[in-house]
């Protein structure tokens, strides 16, 4: 079976939901103590690790395993799952299309990347061809850009291998440090030259035959990467942006509140845990303290603390939060920021006031959007859908506009949910229409949207359409 490295607030549900099919390695003690095994320290054919945002994983690696465990961790109805363009590890040729204070913006074809100025040797400006590997990949959904380098590497959860180092380095003290030194001198695998070695945290505990598999293991990964750029042409940095050779895959799965509730579930067989576990630890880094606690006391309930967790984390009563759009395809945006004018925490209800800038018309209402308009947008926790009612300056309603989406999440600092395309809208003289059911078709088409899911917005689209009336 193909081994999976798993790290962050899902490492218990997804070890549970996965080792089946899957072998864990370079478990933490935890989930050691958890699941009452043992599980060896090696290289990983994968690695799932949770999203700085906390709101889904990214899965890197082998590109077989990484699709197999994508799939089957994104098989929630309001998860998703996108392929990235930019894997961890991908090399381009590509060209730089802006400068900023600490480094260089290059387009790299389906997507952007982030180049810090000390992560290439030269002065670089706009319209300068670079090649450039993807060091950092980031979600879709993220407000900033994959990290770029100028350096090549062969990333591994045991060894990794770089051209940017020219001897042997480790995480660790100084003996170590000189034990992993002499101990790769005796390794059978051969390191590649211009590649130096770095040894990772897992090298301590590993025995000597994982340790030269993990280097064989990325020695082959360089072999592919010097055998893909040793192929290119001459003029290739002219046809940039390129990309030229991608060892591994990555895939990013978000997780909506239905799927996070589903990972309760699959931890919940393993160990206590209170209901709305993964959606309170999403919500805010505090939070995972103040879960551990209540579950290590025992006291878990059998229905999610929505009033505890808004009263405990936000928002809260003249609180200003974003409204976080998130999109079938990837992308996640503000619709801008609102003061929170009420709340209910016990009913998971927050009215946020927004004031309108001038400019454009309001989508679908088809009325001028001017200076002085006010939106109220109501949100419920765990519902489909959410209304904004636009008003002018002198109070006279421009008409509601009712989005469905995902479950309406209520973190700290925003409003979370993704799109489902299909929306309703209200006329000022009363009209009710409905609007988008194409879009909503398209991304079915094209495989953003399940069927299912498809078919649940189109009912909740129906139910306010009718309630509209």
């Amino acid at each position: 079976m193909s081994s999976l490295r798993i790290r962050g607030i899902y490492t218990t549900a997804l070890t549970e939901r996965l080792r089946g099919a899957f072998d864990v390695v370079q478990a933490s003690p935890p989930i050691r103590r958890r699941f009452d095994a043992d599980f060896p320290s090696e290289e990983y054919d994968a690695t799932i690790e949770t999203t700085d945002d906390r709101q889904g994983v990214g899965v890197v690696g082998d590109p077989e395993t990484v699709a197999s465990v994508a799939e089957t961790i994104a098989d929630g109805l309001d998860a998703f799952r996108w392929s990235d363009p930019a894997p961890r590890g991908a090399v381009f040729d590509a060209e730089v299309t802006e400068t900023l204070g600490g480094g260089a913006v290059v387009d790299l074809g389906d997507r952007e990347g982030y180049l810090p100025f000390n992560k290439i040797d030269r002065r670089v400006h706009a319209g300068d061809r670079v090649r450039v590997q993807v060091h950092d990949p980031v979600a879709p959904w993220a407000d900033h850009r994959p990290g770029l380098g100028a350096a090549l590497h062969a990333f591994g959860g045991v060894v990794s291998l770089s051209t940017g180092i020219d001897r042997v380095v480790a995480d660790g003290d100084d003996a170590t440090r000189t034990e992993l030194a002499r101990t790769t001198e005796m390794l059978p695998t051969e390191v590649p030259d211009e590649w130096g070695v770095k040894w990772e945290y897992a090298a301590e505990d590993a025995e000597f035959g994982a340790m030269d598999d993990a280097l064989a293991s990325a020695v082959e990964r360089t072999e592919e990467i010097d055998d893909a750029l040793g192929k290119e042409d001459s003029d290739s940095e002219e046809n940039a942006p390129e990309r030229l050779v991608a060892p591994e895959a990555t895939e990013w799965v978000w997780f909506g509140r239905e799927s996070r509730f589903d990972l309760d579930a699959d931890r919940r067989a393993v160990t206590t845990t209170i209901p709305g576990h993964h959606r309170v630890k999403a919500a805010h880094e505090s939070a995972s303290a103040a879960v551990d606690f209540a579950e290590d006391l025992g006291n878990v309930g059998t229905e999610f603390p929505t009033g505890a967790a808004l009263r405990q984390f936000g928002p809260a009563e003249g609180d200003r939060v974003a409204i976080r759009h998130g999109k079938p395809d990837g992308r996640c945006f503000s619709l801008g920021k609102g003061e929170v004018t009420a709340c209910d925490p016990d009913e998971g209800r927050v009215t946020v006031r927004r004031k309108m800038s001038g400019g454009g018309l309001y989508d679908a209402l088809e009325v001028p959007r001017e200076s002085g308009d006010v939106a109220v947008t109501k949100f419920r926790e765990g519902r489909w859908w959410y209304p904004t009612a636009y008003r002018d300056s002198d109070g006279e309603t421009k008409g509601t506009y009712v989005n469905v989406c995902t479950p309406v999440e209520l973190f700290p600092d925003s409003a979370r949910y993704v799109d489902l395309h299909v929306d309703v809208v209200k006329f000022p003289d009363g009209e009710v229409r409905r609007v988008d059911d194409d879009e909503l078709d398209e991304s079915v088409a094209d495989g953003e949207v399940s069927a299912e899911l498809a078919e649940k917005a189109r009912n909740v689209a129906g139910s306010v359409e009718k309630a509209l009336r």
